[in-house]
């Protein structure tokens, strides 16, 4: 390894490092030290953020064929550290709260954090999977992490259940793809597929793709693979909810946009018509529940499960815009949802809040400054002018438009038109109820 590719996976060894050193902190304080190892793990990720910087200029910069860290990678790491850094500052106050380890807490957090960039930097599904694991495993036990809360023990167990089989599905299809193109690099699987007739494809190969869609559907919580998604972010430490609602979707989306449009390039007419029906029916299904939910928290997850189908949507597209409006649509909704979390947060500190929308009544006029944020955060998630949301979607749907998949901007524009009752709901509780 040189200078350059040492360089290039600094913030990786940082963030190691960082979260080795909070562990061993927290072994051997005599005394729970929750503010300082909170501050060191955001400290840490300050340096990756710094450290970005030594990048620019320097081009793209392969490990052989496994990893690329390249402009498309760069800016998921920013995306992933304004995910860190809004999830650490706002767990700061809420892990005393709440009684979480905090040593452990803020180490998987790192931990996780260099999993999401390991996916967004992956050129071969060897080193995708190992990523993938990278990321989950640390998720798994942050969601349980509140032990003496049942839910949070069944939102970790439900949630490394489905995760393993959804991991299972996704390395079959990874050897299954490997037996048929004879690779596992993005550039050997898109040569031997760009040089082989439709027909003479096997069956393994077609096999190995769809097993390939159902672990990313998974994490992104796409219909039909989303039934997991209200149970386990309800039941995990809301601060963990905002982490696996922006963190895991961006990482897998960057892993899937990279896979698609690098790997599969010429099969782009097929899985666009397979992702159309996939982004509608999520859609439908995440605001049209999302509409009948009495609790924020699970509203909340619901919509996540609508924005993974606006997402896809710009993946369809499959055009520049849309690739731009993947990024910045990510980025956007990074900032509304762990905004949004932070809310739920301030207020169970209040001991104003019950996860209903209840406990949002009148707030509006009890804690004003607090529900002028949950109003920014929930105009924006409707899509409502000038909002960074409403730019989002609107170029999501101009890249449909562009590539002449008309109904499908119209069901997403539909759909943002459904999801703004639930959204405004909750600020008519904080002001009129």
């Amino acid at each position: 390894m040189n200078i350059t590719q040492g360089l290039a996976i600094l913030p990786l060894i940082i963030l190691a490092a960082f979260a080795m050193g909070i562990l061993l902190i927290n072994v051997f304080s005599k005394k729970p030290k929750d503010d300082l190892t909170g501050y060191i793990a955001l400290t840490s990720i300050i340096f990756v953020f710094l450290s970005l910087f030594i990048y620019v200029g320097r081009g793209k910069v392969t490990f052989g064929s496994m990893i690329s860290v390249d402009v498309y990678s760069i800016f998921f790491y920013l995306v992933f550290v304004v995910i860190g850094v809004l999830t650490i500052l706002s767990s700061i106050e809420y892990v005393k709260t709440t009684g979480i380890q905090s040593g452990e807490y803020y180490a998987l957090i790192l931990f996780a954090m260099i999993g999401m960039m390991l996916m967004a930097s992956s050129t071969s599904l060897i080193m995708l999977f190992v990523s993938l694991e990278m990321m989950s495993i640390p998720i798994y036990i942050l969601a349980g992490f509140q032990r003496n809360e049942s839910r949070s023990i069944e939102s970790s167990m439900k949630y490394f259940l489905l995760g393993a089989f959804a991991s299972g599905f996704f390395l079959y299809g990874m050897s299954l793809i490997y037996a048929s193109t004879g690779g596992t690099s993005y550039q050997a699987i898109a040569e031997y597929l760009a040089k082989t007739e439709r027909l003479d494809l096997s069956t393994l190969t077609w096999l190995g793709i769809g097993f390939l869609c159902i672990g990313f559907f998974f994490k992104i919580a796409a219909f039909p693979f989303h039934a997991w998604t209200p149970d386990v972010y309800e039941g995990a430490p809301t601060s963990v909810t905002a982490y696996m609602a922006t963190g895991v979707k961006a990482a897998a989306f960057a892993a899937l946009v990279r896979v698609f449009f690098t790997a599969l390039p010429v099969f782009q007419h097929d899985w666009t018509s397979i992702l159309w029906l996939i982004a509608v029916l999520t859609m439908i299904v995440g605001n049209f529940t999302a509409l009948v939910q009495k609790s924020v928290k699970r509203m909340l997850a619901y919509s996540s499960i609508a924005h993974a189908g606006y997402i896809l949507v710009a993946l369809v597209a499959g055009n520049e815009i849309g690739r731009s409006a993947i990024l910045f649509y990510l980025l956007a909704y990074a900032f509304m949802n762990i905004g949004a979390f932070s809310v739920l947060m301030v207020m169970a500190k209040k001991n104003d809040y019950h996860e209903d929308l209840d406990s949002f009544a009148g707030i509006g006029f009890k804690y004003p400054l607090t529900a002028v944020a949950m109003s920014v955060f929930m105009f924006s998630m409707a899509g409502i002018p000038p909002t960074a949301g409403f730019i989002g979607k609107f170029y999501i749907f101009s890249a449909a438009v562009k590539s002449h998949y008309y109904w499908l901007a119209i069901i997403g524009v539909l759909n943002s038109a459904v999801s703004v009752y639930y959204y405004l709901r909750v600020i008519v509780y904080m002001y009129f109820k």
